[in-house]
């Protein structure tokens, strides 16, 4: 036998010894992963993770699997190995460690419909170059001059137009105002207008694949908003080249903004205002139609809130003032309260995409590199450990205990850590429009206590899907409060809504 015959015959032998022993490694290195289950094959645990359940609650999937094993649980999601977090500790780890020990790591999809340089799905410098755009233009000055007054004058619009003992869907409406809101802000696009209709209905089918399967056929929902996501860009790039052919470009609204102030290509400008859309949009309209569920079965946060408002309308009245400044928005201390409550229990956010880039240790498991990382903050949220009762709506948690009507207070020294309460997410990739979805918010629910009393015109309740939803859209009957208890009254809209 020649060299060369024998050194092949020794090749493979040689590799299975190698490959066995590389397994045997990896499998000694990670031996303590976290208990759990992987499922089938591919598909893993997917199907019973993303079945709905009540936004109150954590689900079936969640809390059975927390039962058998535990908050920190391996399984097999979106089709690949995972860790599962729903231990407070660990979210906040993952989260302040963002391009050291893990980084975002949405599913293909997403960034197929959302785009490849969305500010959702892109990592390391070119996030952090697109998420410094959006706080510098929803900076704090930019709040109290200017947002502050437009997020006012879109509320008035769409609450002017509710009509005594009228039925209205109330998630609707937020998102009626939200869109109309984020299109005049991005792109200066007016309300009622014809191509702010068109742009509309192209966003809501835009939406629909968004939270769709993604099954790329014809006359599928995720193929339509594939469809829809070129007619916007193609409106965009238009307002872009028109903005491009003015001698003064408009740096009121996010588009020109971005065109004067940043290198940003075409098409990473496309991608980052679609993005931004989608994130004023939806995210702000659901945690305001919660507001207005939770609010409707508690009359005490109501009457809290009412005098509260009631306060600040009385003292505009004395000076002689009409719209709200940034002193009235700092006075609304219970309506944060409320705002707090609202997204710790109803959950905008459910989970976050992560994937280690490093083997990483933590309470004795071991999350190898590379497999994808979940931290669910909505049960670190609803953790009985970490918020009292934490499935009743309780504004009072967020004050001292005494303060609640019937004692009910929860424990401030817990409740009050922002450690515990990530409704944002948090580091690096803290959502740049927090304070302005919290605006929005508070704004809206001053118009809507001092205007009007509300009740649930039909059955319905926020699901997780895992996206939040209301099914009827949150149909309620609207009654005007007595005007001899209002100061600060709902100017008549115009024609626009």
């Amino acid at each position: 036998m020649s060299d060369l015959e024998f050194f092949l015959f020794l090749v493979p032998p040689i590799l299975a010894v190698l490959i066995i022993l590389n397994l045997f490694k990896r499998k000694h290195k990670f031996q303590n992963l976290p208990p759990g289950d992987m499922g089938w094959p591919f598909l893993g645990e997917t199907i019973g993770y993303l079945r709905p359940y009540s936004a109150t609650t954590i689900g079936d999937f969640m809390q059975d699997h927390i039962s058998r094993h535990g908050k920190i649980f391996k399984s097999n999601l979106f089709g690949e190995p995972t860790i599962v977090s729903a231990d407070a500790g660990l979210n906040r780890n993952i989260l302040q460690n963002e391009g050291r020990l893990f980084e975002c790591n949405y599913p293909r999809s997403i960034g197929g419909i959302l785009g490849k340089w969305s500010m959702l799905v892109q990592v390391g410098q070119m996030h952090r170059d697109m998420r410094m755009i959006s706080l510098n233009f929803l900076s704090n000055a930019r709040l109290r001059n200017q947002l502050l007054s437009e997020v006012e004058k879109h509320t008035v619009l769409v609450l002017g137009s509710w009509k005594q003992d009228f039925v209205v869907c109330a998630q609707d409406e937020a998102k009626k105002f939200t869109f109309n809101f984020m299109a005049e802000h991005i792109m200066s696009l007016q309300p009622g207008n014809p191509e702010t209709e068109k742009l509309k209905k192209e966003y809501i089918t835009f939406m629909k694949g968004v939270v769709s399967a993604p099954l790329n056929f014809p006359g599928t929902a995720y193929g339509k908003a594939l469809q829809s996501r070129s007619t916007i860009l193609g409106f965009i790039e238009r307002k872009m080249e028109e903005r491009r052919k003015e001698m003064n470009g408009n740096e009121n609204d996010l588009l020109g903004w971005v065109l004067k102030n940043s290198n940003l290509s075409k098409e990473q400008i496309l991608d980052l205002l679609l993005s931004l859309l989608f994130a004023g949009h939806e995210t702000s309209s659901v945690a305001i139609a919660l507001s207005i569920f939770f609010l409707e079965s508690c009359p005490a946060a109501v009457q809290q809130l009412t005098e509260e408002h009631l306060e600040i309308s009385r003292a505009k009245k004395q000076s002689g003032e009409t719209e709200l400044n940034w002193d009235d928005y700092k006075k609304m201390e219970f309506t944060q309260c409320v705002i707090n409550e609202t997204l710790r229990l109803g959950n905008v956010v459910r989970f976050l995409h992560r994937k280690a880039v490093k083997d990483v240790r933590y309470k004795g498991y071991d999350i190898p590199c590379g497999w994808k990382v979940l931290p669910v903050i909505s049960a670190a949220h609803l953790d009985p450990s970490l918020f009292d009762r934490p499935h009743d709506f309780d504004p009072w948690r967020w004050q001292n205990a005494e303060e609640s009507p019937s004692g009910k207070g929860g424990s401030p020294g817990t409740t009050k850590s922002s450690n515990n309460f990530m409704p944002f997410g948090g580091g690096p990739r803290l959502c740049a429009g927090s304070e302005l979805a919290k605006l929005e918010m508070a704004i809206f629910i001053h118009y809507l206590v001092l205007n009007f009393h509300w009740k649930l015109a039909a059955p319905d309740q926020a699901f997780a899907y895992p996206y939040v939803d209301f099914p009827n859209a949150l149909p309620i009957t609207i009654q005007h409060r007595s005007s001899n208890k209002l100061n600060h009254h709902i100017p008549t809209p115009n024609s626009s809504y």
